[in-house]
Protein backbone atom coordinates (compact mmCIF):
# COMPACT_ATOMS: atom_id res chain seq x y z
CA UNK A 1 0.00 0.00 0.00
CA UNK A 2 1.31 3.48 -0.89
CA UNK A 3 2.46 5.67 1.95
CA UNK A 4 -0.13 8.06 3.24
CA UNK A 5 0.09 11.67 2.11
CA UNK A 6 1.32 14.23 4.55
CA UNK A 7 -1.45 15.42 6.80
CA UNK A 8 -2.89 18.88 6.18
CA UNK A 9 -1.70 19.93 9.62
CA UNK A 10 1.93 19.58 8.36
CA UNK A 11 1.33 22.57 6.11
CA UNK A 12 2.65 25.82 7.59
CA UNK A 13 -0.13 28.36 7.50
CA UNK A 14 0.90 31.82 6.21
CA UNK A 15 0.64 34.64 8.73
CA UNK A 16 -2.60 36.68 8.82
CA UNK A 17 -2.97 39.50 6.31
CA UNK A 18 -2.41 43.08 7.45
CA UNK A 19 -3.32 46.58 6.34
CA UNK A 20 -4.81 47.21 2.91
CA UNK A 21 -4.34 43.57 1.81
CA UNK A 22 -6.67 42.41 4.58
CA UNK A 23 -9.17 45.17 3.81
CA UNK A 24 -9.28 44.43 0.08
CA UNK A 25 -9.30 40.67 0.70
CA UNK A 26 -12.27 41.03 3.05
CA UNK A 27 -14.15 43.22 0.56
CA UNK A 28 -13.52 40.81 -2.33
CA UNK A 29 -14.55 37.70 -0.41
CA UNK A 30 -17.63 39.45 1.01
CA UNK A 31 -18.66 40.74 -2.44
CA UNK A 32 -18.41 37.26 -3.94
CA UNK A 33 -20.46 35.78 -1.08
CA UNK A 34 -23.05 38.55 -1.33
CA UNK A 35 -23.38 37.97 -5.09
CA UNK A 36 -23.86 34.23 -4.54
CA UNK A 37 -26.44 34.50 -1.75
CA UNK A 38 -28.27 37.31 -3.56
CA UNK A 39 -28.94 34.94 -6.46
CA UNK A 40 -30.99 32.66 -4.20
CA UNK A 41 -33.69 35.33 -3.83
CA UNK A 42 -33.21 38.06 -6.45
CA UNK A 43 -35.29 36.22 -9.07
CA UNK A 44 -38.28 35.66 -6.73
CA UNK A 45 -40.12 38.87 -7.61
CA UNK A 46 -39.04 38.65 -11.27
CA UNK A 47 -40.71 35.27 -11.95
CA UNK A 48 -43.87 36.68 -13.61
CA UNK A 49 -41.74 38.80 -15.98
CA UNK A 50 -39.40 35.88 -16.78
CA UNK A 51 -42.30 33.44 -17.31
CA UNK A 52 -44.18 35.92 -19.52
CA UNK A 53 -41.08 36.77 -21.58
CA UNK A 54 -40.19 33.12 -22.19
CA UNK A 55 -43.78 31.99 -22.81
CA UNK A 56 -44.40 29.65 -19.86
CA UNK A 57 -46.75 29.64 -16.86
CA UNK A 58 -45.67 31.18 -13.51
CA UNK A 59 -45.67 27.65 -12.00
CA UNK A 60 -43.04 26.55 -14.52
CA UNK A 61 -41.19 29.79 -13.82
CA UNK A 62 -40.52 28.71 -10.22
CA UNK A 63 -37.97 26.23 -11.56
CA UNK A 64 -35.68 29.24 -12.07
CA UNK A 65 -35.43 29.35 -8.25
CA UNK A 66 -35.50 25.65 -7.38
CA UNK A 67 -33.04 24.49 -10.05
CA UNK A 68 -30.40 26.84 -8.64
CA UNK A 69 -31.16 25.84 -5.02
CA UNK A 70 -30.99 22.08 -5.66
CA UNK A 71 -27.74 22.29 -7.64
CA UNK A 72 -26.18 24.62 -5.07
CA UNK A 73 -27.12 22.36 -2.15
CA UNK A 74 -25.64 19.33 -3.92
CA UNK A 75 -22.37 21.12 -4.75
CA UNK A 76 -21.70 22.62 -1.30
CA UNK A 77 -20.69 19.34 0.46
CA UNK A 78 -18.12 18.68 -2.27
CA UNK A 79 -16.10 21.66 -1.02
CA UNK A 80 -13.94 19.58 1.33
CA UNK A 81 -12.89 17.08 -1.36
CA UNK A 82 -12.46 19.70 -4.11
CA UNK A 83 -10.39 22.06 -1.91
CA UNK A 84 -8.02 19.22 -0.96
CA UNK A 85 -7.70 18.17 -4.61
CA UNK A 86 -7.21 21.61 -6.24
CA UNK A 87 -6.44 24.06 -3.42
CA UNK A 88 -8.77 26.53 -1.73
CA UNK A 89 -7.63 29.71 -3.50
CA UNK A 90 -7.58 28.15 -6.98
CA UNK A 91 -11.00 26.53 -6.44
CA UNK A 92 -12.60 29.70 -5.07
CA UNK A 93 -11.31 31.92 -7.89
CA UNK A 94 -12.38 29.42 -10.56
CA UNK A 95 -15.79 29.09 -8.93
CA UNK A 96 -16.33 32.87 -9.00
CA UNK A 97 -15.30 33.18 -12.67
CA UNK A 98 -17.55 30.29 -13.73
CA UNK A 99 -20.40 31.84 -11.71
CA UNK A 100 -19.98 35.10 -13.64
CA UNK A 101 -19.95 33.30 -17.00
CA UNK A 102 -23.10 31.28 -16.19
CA UNK A 103 -24.82 34.45 -14.90
CA UNK A 104 -24.11 36.15 -18.23
CA UNK A 105 -25.47 33.13 -20.15
CA UNK A 106 -28.61 33.06 -17.95
CA UNK A 107 -29.39 36.63 -19.01
CA UNK A 108 -29.01 35.62 -22.68
CA UNK A 109 -31.18 32.45 -22.37
CA UNK A 110 -33.68 32.33 -25.29
CA UNK A 111 -36.16 29.92 -23.62
CA UNK A 112 -37.09 28.44 -20.25
CA UNK A 113 -35.42 25.05 -20.85
CA UNK A 114 -32.09 26.73 -21.55
CA UNK A 115 -32.47 29.06 -18.57
CA UNK A 116 -33.18 26.17 -16.17
CA UNK A 117 -30.18 24.22 -17.51
CA UNK A 118 -27.93 27.26 -17.04
CA UNK A 119 -29.31 27.89 -13.54
CA UNK A 120 -28.38 24.29 -12.64
CA UNK A 121 -24.84 24.94 -13.90
CA UNK A 122 -24.76 28.24 -12.00
CA UNK A 123 -25.82 26.49 -8.79
CA UNK A 124 -23.20 23.76 -9.23
CA UNK A 125 -20.27 26.13 -9.78
CA UNK A 126 -21.48 28.36 -6.92
CA UNK A 127 -21.32 25.54 -4.36
CA UNK A 128 -17.74 26.03 -3.04
CA UNK A 129 -17.96 29.84 -2.90
CA UNK A 130 -19.66 30.28 0.49
CA UNK A 131 -17.67 27.80 2.63
CA UNK A 132 -14.35 28.75 0.98
CA UNK A 133 -14.98 32.48 1.38
CA UNK A 134 -15.50 31.74 5.08
CA UNK A 135 -12.29 29.71 5.32
CA UNK A 136 -10.16 32.24 3.39
CA UNK A 137 -11.52 35.14 5.43
CA UNK A 138 -10.69 33.39 8.70
CA UNK A 139 -7.15 32.71 7.46
CA UNK A 140 -6.71 36.46 6.84
CA UNK A 141 -7.25 37.44 10.48
CA UNK A 142 -5.31 36.62 13.66
CA UNK A 143 -7.05 34.28 16.11
CA UNK A 144 -7.95 37.17 18.41
CA UNK A 145 -9.98 38.77 15.59
CA UNK A 146 -11.56 35.55 14.29
CA UNK A 147 -14.93 36.58 15.76
CA UNK A 148 -14.77 39.90 13.90
CA UNK A 149 -14.01 38.03 10.66
CA UNK A 150 -17.08 35.84 11.21
CA UNK A 151 -19.17 38.96 11.87
CA UNK A 152 -18.09 40.57 8.59
CA UNK A 153 -18.76 37.35 6.69
CA UNK A 154 -22.17 36.67 8.28
CA UNK A 155 -23.50 40.14 7.45
CA UNK A 156 -23.29 39.37 3.73
CA UNK A 157 -24.93 35.93 4.03
CA UNK A 158 -27.93 37.20 5.99
CA UNK A 159 -28.55 40.60 4.43
CA UNK A 160 -28.30 39.40 0.81
CA UNK A 161 -31.50 37.25 0.90
CA UNK A 162 -33.40 40.26 2.21
CA UNK A 163 -31.97 42.69 -0.35
CA UNK A 164 -32.62 40.26 -3.21
CA UNK A 165 -36.38 40.92 -3.63
CA UNK A 166 -35.90 44.70 -3.31
CA UNK A 167 -33.10 44.81 -5.90
CA UNK A 168 -34.80 42.26 -8.17
CA UNK A 169 -38.10 44.15 -8.07
CA UNK A 170 -36.44 47.47 -8.88
CA UNK A 171 -34.38 46.02 -11.75
CA UNK A 172 -37.40 44.21 -13.23
CA UNK A 173 -39.63 47.30 -12.95
CA UNK A 174 -37.07 49.82 -14.23
CA UNK A 175 -34.73 47.91 -16.59
CA UNK A 176 -35.43 44.27 -17.58
CA UNK A 177 -35.14 40.88 -15.88
CA UNK A 178 -31.87 39.72 -17.59
CA UNK A 179 -30.08 42.44 -15.63
CA UNK A 180 -30.67 40.55 -12.37
CA UNK A 181 -28.01 38.20 -13.80
CA UNK A 182 -25.85 40.77 -15.63
CA UNK A 183 -25.14 42.73 -12.43
CA UNK A 184 -23.01 39.77 -11.28
CA UNK A 185 -20.49 40.31 -14.10
CA UNK A 186 -18.52 43.36 -12.86
CA UNK A 187 -18.81 42.33 -9.19
CA UNK A 188 -17.64 38.77 -9.87
CA UNK A 189 -14.68 39.65 -12.10
CA UNK A 190 -13.48 42.28 -9.61
CA UNK A 191 -13.82 39.83 -6.69
CA UNK A 192 -11.96 37.08 -8.59
CA UNK A 193 -9.11 39.42 -9.64
CA UNK A 194 -8.59 40.87 -6.14
CA UNK A 195 -8.84 37.46 -4.44
CA UNK A 196 -6.28 35.89 -6.80
CA UNK A 197 -3.92 38.87 -6.45
CA UNK A 198 -3.94 38.69 -2.65
CA UNK A 199 -4.32 34.99 -1.86
CA UNK A 200 -2.52 33.16 -4.71
CA UNK A 201 0.71 32.86 -2.65
CA UNK A 202 -1.28 31.47 0.31
CA UNK A 203 -2.58 28.37 -1.48
CA UNK A 204 -3.55 25.42 0.71
CA UNK A 205 -1.90 21.99 0.54
CA UNK A 206 -3.36 19.67 -2.11
CA UNK A 207 -3.78 15.92 -2.06
CA UNK A 208 -4.92 13.64 -4.89
CA UNK A 209 -7.85 11.80 -3.39
CA UNK A 210 -10.21 9.51 -5.34
CA UNK A 211 -13.70 10.86 -6.03
CA UNK A 212 -16.57 9.03 -4.37
CA UNK A 213 -18.68 8.76 -7.54
CA UNK A 214 -21.29 6.45 -5.98
CA UNK A 215 -21.77 8.76 -2.98
CA UNK A 216 -22.04 11.78 -5.29
CA UNK A 217 -24.65 10.03 -7.47
CA UNK A 218 -26.70 9.05 -4.40
CA UNK A 219 -26.47 12.62 -3.08
CA UNK A 220 -27.78 14.01 -6.38
CA UNK A 221 -30.62 11.47 -6.44
CA UNK A 222 -31.99 11.90 -2.91
CA UNK A 223 -31.55 15.67 -2.60
CA UNK A 224 -32.93 16.27 -6.09
CA UNK A 225 -35.94 13.99 -5.54
CA UNK A 226 -36.74 15.51 -2.15
CA UNK A 227 -36.53 19.12 -3.39
CA UNK A 228 -38.65 18.40 -6.47
CA UNK A 229 -41.21 16.66 -4.23
CA UNK A 230 -41.41 19.70 -1.95
CA UNK A 231 -41.66 22.11 -4.88
CA UNK A 232 -44.31 20.18 -6.81
CA UNK A 233 -46.18 18.76 -3.81
CA UNK A 234 -48.68 21.59 -3.44
CA UNK A 235 -49.32 21.75 -7.18
CA UNK A 236 -49.93 17.96 -7.36
CA UNK A 237 -51.95 17.69 -4.09
CA UNK A 238 -49.13 15.98 -2.21
CA UNK A 239 -49.53 12.26 -1.50
CA UNK A 240 -52.73 12.01 -3.52
CA UNK A 241 -50.35 12.11 -6.50
CA UNK A 242 -48.44 9.05 -7.67
CA UNK A 243 -45.59 11.29 -8.83
CA UNK A 244 -45.13 12.79 -5.36
CA UNK A 245 -45.25 9.34 -3.73
CA UNK A 246 -42.63 8.05 -6.19
CA UNK A 247 -40.38 11.05 -5.51
CA UNK A 248 -40.79 10.51 -1.75
CA UNK A 249 -39.80 6.84 -2.02
CA UNK A 250 -36.79 7.68 -4.22
CA UNK A 251 -35.67 10.35 -1.73
CA UNK A 252 -36.04 8.02 1.29
CA UNK A 253 -34.32 5.00 -0.29
CA UNK A 254 -31.63 7.27 -1.74
CA UNK A 255 -30.98 8.86 1.65
CA UNK A 256 -30.69 5.50 3.43
CA UNK A 257 -28.34 4.15 0.75
CA UNK A 258 -26.32 7.39 0.84
CA UNK A 259 -25.82 7.23 4.63
CA UNK A 260 -24.80 3.55 4.55
CA UNK A 261 -22.37 4.10 1.66
CA UNK A 262 -20.77 7.26 3.08
CA UNK A 263 -20.17 5.65 6.49
CA UNK A 264 -18.33 2.72 4.88
CA UNK A 265 -16.45 4.58 2.11
CA UNK A 266 -12.75 5.31 2.71
CA UNK A 267 -12.91 8.72 0.96
CA UNK A 268 -16.56 9.81 1.32
CA UNK A 269 -17.88 12.77 -0.65
CA UNK A 270 -19.51 13.95 2.61
CA UNK A 271 -17.88 13.21 5.96
CA UNK A 272 -20.89 12.07 8.01
CA UNK A 273 -18.62 11.13 10.93
CA UNK A 274 -18.70 14.85 11.84
CA UNK A 275 -22.18 14.22 13.22
CA UNK A 276 -20.62 12.13 15.99
CA UNK A 277 -19.58 15.38 17.64
CA UNK A 278 -22.37 16.77 19.82
CA UNK A 279 -21.51 20.40 19.13
CA UNK A 280 -21.56 19.82 15.39
CA UNK A 281 -24.88 18.00 15.11
CA UNK A 282 -26.71 20.14 17.69
CA UNK A 283 -25.23 23.38 16.33
CA UNK A 284 -25.95 22.44 12.71
CA UNK A 285 -29.52 21.40 13.62
CA UNK A 286 -30.23 24.65 15.50
CA UNK A 287 -28.63 26.68 12.69
CA UNK A 288 -30.53 24.91 9.91
CA UNK A 289 -33.96 24.87 11.60
CA UNK A 290 -33.54 28.52 12.62
CA UNK A 291 -32.45 29.49 9.11
CA UNK A 292 -35.32 27.48 7.58
CA UNK A 293 -37.83 29.36 9.76
CA UNK A 294 -36.17 32.70 8.98
CA UNK A 295 -36.03 32.10 5.22
CA UNK A 296 -39.55 30.68 5.02
CA UNK A 297 -40.94 33.78 6.71
CA UNK A 298 -38.78 36.09 4.56
CA UNK A 299 -40.49 34.56 1.49
CA UNK A 300 -43.97 34.49 3.04
CA UNK A 301 -44.18 38.11 4.20
CA UNK A 302 -43.69 39.75 0.76
CA UNK A 303 -46.00 37.17 -0.85
CA UNK A 304 -48.78 38.17 1.54
CA UNK A 305 -48.07 41.89 1.11
CA UNK A 306 -48.05 41.71 -2.70
CA UNK A 307 -51.02 39.40 -3.18
CA UNK A 308 -53.42 40.58 -0.48
CA UNK A 309 -52.27 43.96 0.85
CA UNK A 310 -51.79 45.77 -2.47
CA UNK A 311 -48.01 46.25 -2.21
CA UNK A 312 -45.81 46.37 -5.31
CA UNK A 313 -42.67 44.21 -5.48
CA UNK A 314 -40.50 47.23 -4.74
CA UNK A 315 -42.68 48.29 -1.76
CA UNK A 316 -42.57 44.78 -0.32
CA UNK A 317 -38.79 44.85 -0.64
CA UNK A 318 -38.71 48.19 1.18
CA UNK A 319 -40.55 46.62 4.13
CA UNK A 320 -37.83 43.95 4.38
CA UNK A 321 -34.80 46.20 3.79
CA UNK A 322 -34.54 47.75 7.33
CA UNK A 323 -33.64 44.33 8.74
CA UNK A 324 -30.07 45.17 7.81
CA UNK A 325 -29.78 48.22 10.08
CA UNK A 326 -29.25 46.48 13.44
CA UNK A 327 -27.57 43.50 11.76
CA UNK A 328 -24.88 45.81 10.37
CA UNK A 329 -24.48 47.75 13.63
CA UNK A 330 -24.44 44.81 16.03
CA UNK A 331 -22.64 42.04 14.11
CA UNK A 332 -19.15 43.56 14.72
CA UNK A 333 -20.04 43.96 18.42
CA UNK A 334 -21.06 40.30 18.64
CA UNK A 335 -17.90 39.27 16.78
CA UNK A 336 -15.63 41.16 19.17
CA UNK A 337 -17.34 39.71 22.26
CA UNK A 338 -17.85 36.12 21.10
CA UNK A 339 -14.60 35.13 22.88
CA UNK A 340 -15.77 36.67 26.19
CA UNK A 341 -19.37 35.45 26.35
CA UNK A 342 -20.79 31.92 26.14
CA UNK A 343 -21.96 31.75 22.48
CA UNK A 344 -24.93 29.63 23.62
CA UNK A 345 -26.31 32.66 25.47
CA UNK A 346 -26.01 34.80 22.34
CA UNK A 347 -27.80 32.15 20.26
CA UNK A 348 -30.58 31.75 22.86
CA UNK A 349 -31.05 35.54 22.89
CA UNK A 350 -31.33 35.52 19.08
CA UNK A 351 -34.02 32.84 19.21
CA UNK A 352 -35.98 34.83 21.80
CA UNK A 353 -35.86 37.97 19.64
CA UNK A 354 -36.91 35.99 16.55
CA UNK A 355 -39.83 34.60 18.58
CA UNK A 356 -40.80 38.13 19.69
CA UNK A 357 -40.70 39.41 16.09
CA UNK A 358 -42.85 36.57 14.77
CA UNK A 359 -45.30 36.93 17.67
CA UNK A 360 -45.66 40.63 16.76
CA UNK A 361 -46.35 39.65 13.15
CA UNK A 362 -48.92 37.09 14.26
CA UNK A 363 -51.02 40.03 15.50
CA UNK A 364 -51.12 41.79 12.11
CA UNK A 365 -54.49 42.56 10.51
CA UNK A 366 -55.55 43.89 7.11
CA UNK A 367 -55.54 47.45 8.47
CA UNK A 368 -51.83 47.29 9.40
CA UNK A 369 -49.98 50.25 7.92
CA UNK A 370 -46.44 50.41 6.51
CA UNK A 371 -44.93 51.49 9.85
CA UNK A 372 -46.64 48.71 11.82
CA UNK A 373 -45.36 46.06 9.39
CA UNK A 374 -41.84 47.53 9.34
CA UNK A 375 -41.23 47.71 13.12
CA UNK A 376 -40.82 43.90 13.63
CA UNK A 377 -38.50 43.85 10.61
CA UNK A 378 -36.22 46.45 12.22
CA UNK A 379 -36.16 44.46 15.50
CA UNK A 380 -35.38 41.28 13.54
CA UNK A 381 -31.99 42.77 12.66
CA UNK A 382 -31.00 42.36 16.33
CA UNK A 383 -31.78 38.64 16.17
CA UNK A 384 -29.82 38.21 12.95
CA UNK A 385 -26.70 39.77 14.48
CA UNK A 386 -26.81 37.34 17.43
CA UNK A 387 -27.89 34.31 15.39
CA UNK A 388 -25.28 33.37 12.84
CA UNK A 389 -21.91 34.05 14.45
CA UNK A 390 -22.50 32.16 17.75
CA UNK A 391 -24.08 29.15 16.02
CA UNK A 392 -21.26 28.82 13.48
CA UNK A 393 -18.77 29.16 16.36
CA UNK A 394 -20.55 26.38 18.30
CA UNK A 395 -20.84 24.13 15.22
CA UNK A 396 -17.15 24.36 14.28
CA UNK A 397 -15.77 24.18 17.84
CA UNK A 398 -13.66 21.14 18.64
CA UNK A 399 -13.20 20.11 14.99
CA UNK A 400 -9.61 19.43 13.85
CA UNK A 401 -8.18 22.11 11.52
CA UNK A 402 -7.88 19.80 8.49
CA UNK A 403 -11.63 19.04 8.70
CA UNK A 404 -12.81 22.66 8.91
CA UNK A 405 -13.51 23.03 5.14
CA UNK A 406 -15.49 19.76 5.09
CA UNK A 407 -17.39 20.74 8.26
CA UNK A 408 -18.13 24.19 6.90
CA UNK A 409 -19.33 22.70 3.61
CA UNK A 410 -21.55 20.14 5.34
CA UNK A 411 -23.11 22.66 7.75
CA UNK A 412 -23.77 25.06 4.86
CA UNK A 413 -25.35 22.22 2.85
CA UNK A 414 -27.72 21.48 5.73
CA UNK A 415 -28.51 25.20 6.12
CA UNK A 416 -29.20 25.81 2.40
CA UNK A 417 -31.35 22.69 2.17
CA UNK A 418 -33.28 23.76 5.28
CA UNK A 419 -33.88 27.17 3.70
CA UNK A 420 -35.48 25.47 0.67
CA UNK A 421 -37.52 23.19 2.92
CA UNK A 422 -38.61 26.13 5.09
CA UNK A 423 -39.84 28.04 2.03
CA UNK A 424 -41.84 25.08 0.71
CA UNK A 425 -43.31 24.19 4.12
CA UNK A 426 -44.20 27.79 5.05
CA UNK A 427 -45.99 28.49 1.76
CA UNK A 428 -47.78 25.12 1.81
CA UNK A 429 -49.08 25.61 5.37
CA UNK A 430 -50.09 29.17 4.47
CA UNK A 431 -52.20 27.93 1.54
CA UNK A 432 -53.77 25.08 3.56
CA UNK A 433 -54.63 27.29 6.54
CA UNK A 434 -56.03 29.95 4.19
CA UNK A 435 -58.39 27.39 2.64
CA UNK A 436 -59.57 26.39 6.12
CA UNK A 437 -60.10 30.00 7.24
CA UNK A 438 -61.88 30.79 3.97
CA UNK A 439 -64.34 27.95 4.56
CA UNK A 440 -64.96 29.08 8.15
CA UNK A 441 -65.50 32.76 7.25
CA UNK A 442 -67.72 31.83 4.30
CA UNK A 443 -70.18 30.21 6.70
CA UNK A 444 -71.06 33.69 7.95
CA UNK A 445 -71.72 34.97 4.43
CA UNK A 446 -75.37 33.99 3.89
CA UNK A 447 -78.79 35.51 3.28
CA UNK A 448 -79.59 35.39 6.99
CA UNK A 449 -76.64 37.64 7.82
CA UNK A 450 -77.47 41.32 8.33
CA UNK A 451 -73.85 42.32 7.56
CA UNK A 452 -73.89 40.33 4.29
CA UNK A 453 -77.21 41.83 3.15
CA UNK A 454 -76.17 45.41 3.99
CA UNK A 455 -72.85 44.93 2.18
CA UNK A 456 -74.59 43.51 -0.91
CA UNK A 457 -77.06 46.40 -0.88
CA UNK A 458 -74.23 48.93 -0.62
CA UNK A 459 -72.30 47.31 -3.48
CA UNK A 460 -75.44 47.18 -5.63
CA UNK A 461 -75.94 50.86 -4.91
CA UNK A 462 -72.41 51.49 -6.15
CA UNK A 463 -73.41 49.98 -9.51
CA UNK A 464 -72.08 46.44 -9.15
CA UNK A 465 -74.01 43.48 -10.56
CA UNK A 466 -74.92 40.67 -8.12
CA UNK A 467 -72.03 38.55 -9.45
CA UNK A 468 -69.58 41.44 -9.11
CA UNK A 469 -70.82 42.12 -5.58
CA UNK A 470 -70.31 38.47 -4.58
CA UNK A 471 -66.87 38.52 -6.22
CA UNK A 472 -65.96 41.58 -4.15
CA UNK A 473 -67.09 39.87 -0.95
CA UNK A 474 -65.12 36.75 -1.88
CA UNK A 475 -62.04 38.91 -2.37
CA UNK A 476 -62.54 40.38 1.12
CA UNK A 477 -62.94 36.87 2.57
CA UNK A 478 -59.77 35.79 0.75
CA UNK A 479 -57.90 38.78 2.17
CA UNK A 480 -58.97 37.92 5.72
CA UNK A 481 -58.33 34.18 5.26
CA UNK A 482 -54.77 34.67 3.99
CA UNK A 483 -54.08 37.23 6.72
CA UNK A 484 -55.23 34.76 9.40
CA UNK A 485 -53.22 31.97 7.74
CA UNK A 486 -50.09 34.16 7.75
CA UNK A 487 -50.72 34.87 11.44
CA UNK A 488 -50.86 31.12 12.08
CA UNK A 489 -47.51 30.53 10.36
CA UNK A 490 -45.89 33.43 12.22
CA UNK A 491 -47.23 32.20 15.58
CA UNK A 492 -46.10 28.59 15.10
CA UNK A 493 -42.68 29.79 13.88
CA UNK A 494 -42.34 31.85 17.08
CA UNK A 495 -43.06 28.75 19.20
CA UNK A 496 -40.51 26.66 17.28
CA UNK A 497 -37.84 29.32 17.86
CA UNK A 498 -38.50 29.08 21.60
CA UNK A 499 -38.24 25.27 21.43
CA UNK A 500 -34.78 25.61 19.80
CA UNK A 501 -33.33 27.26 22.92
CA UNK A 502 -32.90 23.96 24.88
CA UNK A 503 -31.23 22.45 21.79
CA UNK A 504 -28.53 25.15 21.90
CA UNK A 505 -27.76 24.28 25.53
CA UNK A 506 -27.29 20.61 24.61
CA UNK A 507 -23.93 21.66 23.17
CA UNK A 508 -20.83 21.80 25.32
CA UNK A 509 -19.45 25.18 26.28
CA UNK A 510 -15.92 25.16 24.89
CA UNK A 511 -13.11 27.52 25.73
CA UNK A 512 -14.05 31.07 24.77
CA UNK A 513 -13.64 31.61 21.06
CA UNK A 514 -12.51 28.03 20.48
CA UNK A 515 -14.77 27.54 17.51
CA UNK A 516 -13.53 30.62 15.75
CA UNK A 517 -9.92 29.98 16.74
CA UNK A 518 -10.00 26.42 15.45
CA UNK A 519 -11.64 27.63 12.28
CA UNK A 520 -8.94 30.25 11.80
CA UNK A 521 -6.20 27.72 12.43
CA UNK A 522 -7.69 25.23 9.99
CA UNK A 523 -8.73 27.60 7.26
CA UNK A 524 -5.59 26.70 5.29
Amino acid sequence: MASAPAPASAYVQPPPLTGSARLWGTLALSAATFMNVLDTSIANVSLPAIAGDLGVSPNQGTWVITSFGVANAIAVPLTGWLSQRFGQVRLFTTSVILFVITSWLCGLAPNMTTLIFLRVLQGLVAGPMIPLSQALLLSSYPKALAGLAMALWSMTTLIAPVMGPLLGGWITDNISWPWIFYINIPVGFAAAFITWSIFRKRESVTRKLPIDSVGLALLVIWVGALQIMLDKGQELDWFHSGEVIALGIIALVGLIAFVIWELTEEHPVVDLTLFKKRNFWAGALALSVGYGLFFGNVVLLPLWLQQYMGYTATQAGMVLAPVGIFALLLSPVVGKNIAKVDPRRFAAFAFMVFALVLWMRSNFNTQADFRTIMIPTIIQGVAMAFFFIPLVTITLSGISPDKIPAASGLSNFVRITAGSFGTSIATTIWQDRAAMHHAQISEYVNQGSTATNSTLTGLAGAGLTPDQALGTINRLVDQQAYMLAANDVFYVSALIFLLLIPLVFLTRHTRAGAGSADAAAGAH
